[in-house]
């Protein structure tokens, strides 16, 4: 299994990932049921005395797949929203979106 990281921050991942899809609805994240049921399960499963802890371990690796999940749902729609095609664009405005400029014709011809 790959290293996860610490618990802490997979909890505030997720967290900032809750304020980043509540930030759309208008509605405070901490009032939405996902957050009080992420928050109730870190709690439920903080480290104990025992060595090895099968559920908290579990978790983590739950919370940092879901993590990873949302990320990537938003860093799609970003993508998505940036280059979804919106109808036929200018050889000009096609160059500037892979990064190069046309060249300037003789004459002032462009």
């Amino acid at each position: 299994m790959a290293a996860l990281g610490s618990p802490l921050r997979t909890l505030r991942g997720l967290l900032r990932e809750l304020r980043h899809a509540s930030g759309r609805a208008g509605r405070p994240y901490r009032d939405t049921p996902a957050y009080q049921h992420i928050v109730a399960a870190f709690r439920a499963n903080r480290v104990t005395s025992e060595k090895l802890c099968r559920a908290q371990q579990e978790l983590h690796f739950q919370a940092a797949t879901y993590l990873c999940l949302l990320r990537s749902v938003r860093e799609h729609e970003a993508l998505h929203q940036e280059y979804h095609g919106r109808g036929e664009r200018s050889p000009e405005e096609v160059a500037g979106l892979v990064g190069f400029r046309l060249p300037q014709q003789p004459g002032g011809k462009g």
